[in-house]
């Protein structure tokens, strides 16, 4: 997943920042609403965390004009504003969810997952497919009640794929929501990933849990229960 963040307080778009990279999702950040607006609408996220008290423009407007743009993606504001009317407006402007200011890192987490989500039509935390369910609170991922092990990087991959699923995904739109943006684009790495999440999770291909689209990318196929 790709997230941005737009927070003026250094430290706390810092911190931000490491909460999201803990994570494993990619993320970029910006300091003031008109940045913010630059890459909310050059650059295709899966997520963004708006601060409504921002320079130049402020967080209301930010989401108002990224959503006039139809950048559709989810947006938790945050605010350390103990006016109710503050947290009202950012909803109606186009937010999905507030989280006032200070909050426990762990909060955060929960609010982002959450929001992924619904982002992809799934209002609760487990995802399953078939014998396969993938737990998104606690980043585990159960095949016939079995426990596969992933590495973040390769369960990161999985999600991505199972909450676009049916969808053709190409390898460049894996690496731009997963990775940093330094990432080595012609690099192999995708496949690598792939092919270690088929013998983990489909070792005799009965699944046929994500199958390769020629020039198109990958899909993943499992049925949804």
């Amino acid at each position: 997943m790709r997230l941005l963040i737009v927070e003026d307080e250094k430290s706390l778009r810092e911190q931000i920042e490491q909460i999201v990279i803990s994570e494993k999702y990619a993320c970029d950040t910006a300091a003031d609403g008109r940045e913010g607006l630059f890459l909310g609408s050059e650059y295709d996220y899966d997520l963004a965390i708006i601060d409504l008290g921002l320079p130049l423009l402020d967080g209301t407007q930010l989401i108002k004009q990224l959503r006039a743009k139809e950048r559709n993606f989810p947006i938790l504001i945050l605010t350390a504003r103990g006016n109710w009317q503050d947290k009202v407006e950012g909803l109606e402007a186009g937010a999905d969810d507030y989280l006032t200011k200070p909050f426990h890192p762990e909060e955060l987490r929960a609010r982002l997952h959450a929001l992924l989500r619904r982002a992809s039509g799934h209002a609760a935390p487990v995802l399953r497919y078939g014998p396969v369910a993938i737990d998104t609170s606690a980043r585990r991922v159960h095949r016939d009640d079995q426990e596969v092990e992933l590495t973040s990087f390769e369960y990161n991959t999985l999600t991505y794929l199972a909450m676009h699923a049916g969808k053709n995904i190409s390898k460049t739109e894996l690496t731009e929501h997963l990775y940093a943006q330094d990432y080595d684009r012609d690099s192999n790495v995708i496949e690598v990933f792939v092919g270690r999440l088929r013998k983990k999770l489909d070792p005799d291909g009965s699944l046929n849990l994500i199958s390769t689209q020629r020039g198109l990318g990958y899909r993943f196929n499992a049925i949804k229960d």
